[in-house]
């Protein structure tokens, strides 16, 4: 049915599998926070732990994760690693889902309201 359609195209499954990563490996508020200040400038763990408002151990094992996904990368002087956003693909994402969630529908029950039984 859908393949008489003039135009119309399906990913690849390692397109898919790909992209699925990437989601999972942004699924995490941390490493979001991590990312968008990393698109604006080169970054040490200690900086990132103070804009994330998360521990330096726990912003390097996201940097380490996120370096692995070619997501970012890093530049040794002496001791000190400065981490960068490997490209702009990222940018545009990050940048929609957080363009997303400032419109969604906040009229939803919440879950954490209490609900008498």
């Amino acid at each position: 049915m859908h393949a008489s359609l003039p135009d119309f195209d399906m990913p690849t499954e390692e397109q898919v599998h790909l992209a699925a990563e990437s989601f999972r490996l942004l699924a995490d508020p941390t490493r979001i926070k991590v990312l968008w200040a990393l698109l604006q400038g080169e970054s040490s763990v200690a900086c990132l732990a103070e804009l994330a408002g998360a521990a330096p151990t726990a912003v390097s094992q996201h940097l380490a994760k996120l370096r692995l996904a070619g997501l970012v990368k890093g530049r040794r002087e002496g001791t000190f690693v400065y981490y960068s956003a490997a490209d702009n693909h990222v940018r545009g994402l990050l940048a929609q889902a957080l363009h997303h969630a400032d419109h969604l529908d906040r009229d939803l029950p919440s879950a954490h309201a209490h609900h008498p039984s």
